[in-house]
C-alpha cells in the first residue's frame, strides 16, 4: 500500500476516548526505546506519561523483551482452570513478598478494570457466602476505577458514564478527605457503615489519577479504613495506577498503617509490556469461598487468566524493581518534581501544583477543572509540537514518566509547561 499508516488506520480503526469525526490523524509509532516513541519520519517524542501510566523501565527494554521471547518458545498459554504453570506461581510468590503480610491469595485477570471487577465480586460474594448479603459500595467522589460496568459503577458519574447510568448499581460516594473536611467525611462514612449494608469501600490510595492527580493524606485514609474494619466492611485498594513506585514507595499502601483486605494491580505490573491484571486478598476473604457447597465457588475467569507470557514479563519487571537503581531513579524524579512544583506554583496562571513521588500535576487557572476544558486540545497540540507526549486531563497537565527518563528530558517537559503558561 502507498498510503501511510495513519491514513490506513483512519479507514479501519476506532480509537479510545476519541471523537472520530473531528479527530486528527493519529501519529503512527513504528518503534520505541527508553523514554522515547518514534514515528514514521523518525521523529522522537518524550513519553512523559508512560503510555497511559504503564511503562516503568523504558520501552523495548532488552531484559523484558528477552523474557517474553524465551517464554514464547516454551509455553505461550494454557487453560488456568485445573492447570497451572511456573510463571504464574513464581509471580504470585515473589509479588506477595512485597505486599502487606495480610495478603494471601492471587487471582489473575487481564487489565485494571477486570482486576477491579474481580475485587467487587469477591466483596459482594464474601458477604453472600456467609448468608449476610450486603449490596452497597462506598467510593470517593471523582473516583475512576475502569470502564467495565462494575468499575464504572464505583467511579464518578460523568459524561463518560451517562449513557450507561440506568445499568450501574447504586454506590454511596463520599468526598475526598482534606484538612478542612476530614471530621465531616469520617462522620459521613460512619453513618453509612452503621446500617450493615455496605460490602466494601473502594479507593485509589493517596492519588486520584483521572480526577486530575488529586492527593490526600495517609493518616486520613488510615482512619477511614479503621472505621471500615470496625464495622466488618471490606476495603479495596485500587493500586492499578499508584502501584510499582508511582507515589515514591513501591505501593501507595506502603504509606498506611491500616492495610486493605483486597488489592488490585495492573499497568506497571508487567513494566508496560503486556496486559495483565491481579487481584489479591486476605486469607479471611479467600476462606469464605471454601465450602462443601459448590454454589460458594468464585465463578469468575478469563480465557487468558494467568497467561504465561504476561507472567514471565512481570517477573522480569520485578527483577528490575528489586535492583537498587530502581528506587534511586524514583527518588531522583521525585526530587525534581518537588522542586518544579514549588517553582511553578507561584506562576500567576497556576491554580495549584500537586506532586507525590513520580507524579506532578499543574492545574492551570482556567475556570472549573474538567476533562472537556477547551484548553485541553490546544495544550496537547502544543506539547506535541515540542515532541513531548503530555495528555492533559482537561486543564490539568501532569507528568508521570518512565523511571529511565533523563534529567535533561525532565527539564524539557518542565520548560514546555512553563512556556505554555507564559503564552
Amino acid at each position: 500500500m502507498n498510503e501511510n499508516l495513519a491514513v490506513r488506520d483512519s479507514k479501519v480503526i476506532w480509537h479510545p476516548y476519541t471523537q472520530m469525526l473531528s479527530a486528527d490523524l493519529p501519529i503512527a509509532i513504528v518503534r520505541a526505546e527508553g523514554a522515547y516513541l518514534y514515528d514514521e519520519a523518525g521523529k522522537g517524542y518524550i513519553d512523559a506519561i508512560s503510555s497511559w501510566w504503564t511503562n516503568l523501565h523504558g520501552h523495548a527494554h532488552p531484559h523484558l523483551a528477552s523474557a517474553i521471547s524465551t517464554q514464547a518458545h516454551t509455553l505461550e498459554h494454557c487453560i488456568f482452570a485445573g492447570f497451572t504453570h511456573a510463571p504464574a506461581v513464581r509471580l504470585a510468590e515473589r509479588l506477595l513478598a512485597h505486599l502487606p503480610p495480610t495478603q494471601a491469595r492471587f487471582f489473575y485477570s487481564d487489565n485494571g478494570s477486570t482486576a477491579v471487577e474481580v475485587a467487587l465480586k469477591m466483596a459482594f460474594q464474601y458477604a453472600y457466602n456467609q448468608a449476610k448479603p450486603r449490596t452497597k459500595v462506598i467510593a470517593f467522589e471523582n473516583a475512576y476505577h475502569g470502564d467495565t460496568f462494575g468499575a464504572m459503577a464505583v467511579g464518578a458519574r460523568s459524561a463518560f458514564t451517562a449513557p450507561f447510568s440506568p445499568f450501574l448499581f447504586e454506590v454511596e460516594f463520599i468526598p475526598l478527605p482534606t484538612q478542612d473536611n476530614f471530621e465531616a467525611v469520617k462522620q459521613l462514612l460512619l453513618e453509612k457503615l452503621q446500617n450493615k449494608e455496605v460490602a466494601s469501600f473502594i479507593f485509589e490510595p493517596l492519588v486520584q489519577g483521572t480526577a486530575g492527580m488529586l492527593t490526600y493524606l495517609p493518616a486520613h485514609l488510615d482512619a477511614l479504613i479503621a472505621l471500615c474494619k470496625a464495622h466488618d466492611t471490606l476495603t479495596i485498594a485500587d493500586e492499578v495506577m499508584t502501584g510499582f513506585g508511582r507515589t515514591g514507595k513501591l505501593f501507595a499502601t506502603d504509606y498506611l498503617t491500616q492495610k486493605p483486605d483486597i488489592m488490585c494491580f495492573s499497568k506497571g505490573l508487567t513494566g508496560g509490556f503486556m496486559a495483565l491484571g491481579v487481584t489479591t486478598c486476605t486469607a479471611k476473604v479467600y476462606e469464605a469461598f471454601l465450602s462443601e457447597d459448590r454454589y460458594k465457588t468464585f465463578f469468575h475467569g478469563h480465557s487468558y487468566t494467568g497467561n504465561p507470557l504476561a507472567c514471565s514479563v512481570a517477573l522480569a519487571s520485578l527483577d528490575l524493581v528489586e535492583k537498587s537503581d530502581f528506587q534511586q531513579n524514583i527518588d531522583r524524579i521525585t526530587a525534581q518534581h518537588t522542586a518544579f512544583a514549588k517553582h511553578i506554583s507561584t506562576h500567576p496562571r497556576v491554580g495549584q501544583a500537586r506532586h507525590m513521588g513520580t507524579i506532578v500535576a499543574v492545574e492551570i487557572a482556567a475556570g472549573k477543572t474538567s476533562y472537556f476544558s477547551s484548553l485541553r486540545d490546544s495544550l496537547y497540540a502544543f506539547f506535541l509540537s515540542r515532541q513531548i507526549l503530555l495528555r492533559p486531563l482537561g486543564n490539568v497537565v501532569y507528568i508521570l514518566p518512565p523511571y529511565c527518563i533523563t534529567d535533561e528530558d525532565l527539564a524539557k517537559c518542565y520548560q514546555a509547561i512553563e512556556d505554555v503558561l507564559n503564552k
